[in-house]
């Protein structure tokens, strides 16, 4: 899965962006409106942890910007603690959430959990498929109730495999949405984690669908 966090604050956004990436999220940082804009509007995200006082273009602007165009990625805002009407602005200019400053990265990691499997239309924090468990408080992985240890992209794969089951996944949407921007993207890498997490999880867990992708049942266990 992966993740944009948009934070004019270096010290700020090193932090959530380093808590994101070791909760297993690819994590692409933006330090001003213009630059979230553009990386929103170029590039696929699961959601975005947007400050609202950006330089350049402020994140009201942007946001609404995204919603006009038809952007539909979760977003999680940051507020000051006792302006209301800023989250209030946020909220109806399309934010789906918010969190205001100070705040404890649990909580945003919690926030953003909750987003991403709402949109994917899961309302359970335990994502099951067969005798696959995905724990994505935790982000814990087990087969038929065995834990099974994963690295970091084999987890963002199936994770997204698992947040979007019983549809067909390309391998460029995959590609889209474990790697962050910075990271040399190989679409054969995929076919690499798939054998990787068949060999782990069972030969049948994800389902080659000829010329189109890949594929979860939604079978539940």
């Amino acid at each position: 899965m992966r993740l944009l966090v948009v934070e004019d604050e270096p010290r700020l956004a090193t932090h959530l962006a380093s808590a994101l990436e070791d909760a297993a999220y690819a994590v692409d940082v933006a330090g001003d409106g213009e630059r979230a804009d553009f990386l929103a509007r170029t590039e696929r995200y699961d959601a975005v942890v947007l400050d609202l006082g950006l330089p350049r273009v402020d994140g009201l602007t942007v946001l609404e910007g995204w919603r006009q165009s038809g952007l539909t990625m979760p977003v999680l805002i940051l507020t000051a603690r006792d302006n209301w009407h800023e989250k209030v602005k946020g909220i109806d200019a399309g934010a789906d959430d918010y969190v205001a400053k100070p705040f404890h990265v649990e909580e945003v990691l919690a926030r953003l959990r909750a987003l991403i499997r709402r949109a994917a239309g899961h309302a359970e924090p335990e994502l099951r498929c067969g005798p696959l468990t995905l724990d994505t408080r935790l982000s814990r992985v087990s087969c038929r109730g065995v834990p099974v240890k994963l690295t970091s992209h084999e987890f963002r794969l199936l994770s997204y495999l698992m947040h979007h089951r019983g549809r067909v996944v390309g391998q460029a949407e995959l590609v889209e949405h474990i790697y962050a921007q910075s990271f040399s993207r190989d679409s054969n890498t995929v076919e690499v984690f798939i054998a990787r997490l068949r060999r782990k999880l069972g030969a049948d867990c994800i389902k080659t669908v000829r010329g189109l992708g890949y594929c979860i049942d939604e079978t539940p266990a």
